[in-house]
């Protein structure tokens, strides 16, 4: 079911702390100026629950301000499953332009194609945060 492309994801995400020691946390930020800040979310209501399988959603965000309005560029919900030390890209959001992607739906099963794409942008993307020096402290 994992990749390894899934377990090199889980690798970065914990070299940037935010999975760190079987440890979770609701909300945390990450500066490295003059980058963007990085949030990270908690988002239980995308957790997966497929019997034996159990994975622990979160958002990864970086904002913009427009016209007083914050917009995501972008924001990501990754799935990640301490027990096989993998996560899966879940949903994809930016505001401009306006997209959203999500891999599951509830009437049919997961979009294998988008699920392999989100996947490899998430790859990229956690590589360049730890390039601009973002962690996240426990």
């Amino acid at each position: 079911m994992f990749t390894t492309q899934n377990r090199l994801n889980f690798k970065r995400l914990k070299e940037l702390g935010i999975y760190a020691n079987g440890k979770t946390q609701d909300h945390r930020k990450s500066k490295s100026a003059p980058y963007m800040d990085l949030i990270v979310e908690r988002v239980p209501h995308h957790d997966y629950d497929a019997g034996n399988e159990k994975g622990i959603a979160y958002s990864l965000a970086h904002y913009f301000e427009q016209n007083g309005d914050l917009c995501k560029d972008p924001d990501m919900v990754v799935i990640l499953f301490p027990e096989h030390e993998a996560v899966v890209a879940s949903t994809f959001e930016q505001s401009r332009p306006p997209t959203y992607d999500c891999v599951y739906s509830e009437n049919s099963g997961p979009n294998k194609y988008l699920m392999q794409s989100l996947n490899d942008f998430l790859s990229l993307w956690l590589e360049n945060l730890a390039t601009q020096g973002h962690r996240l402290s426990a």
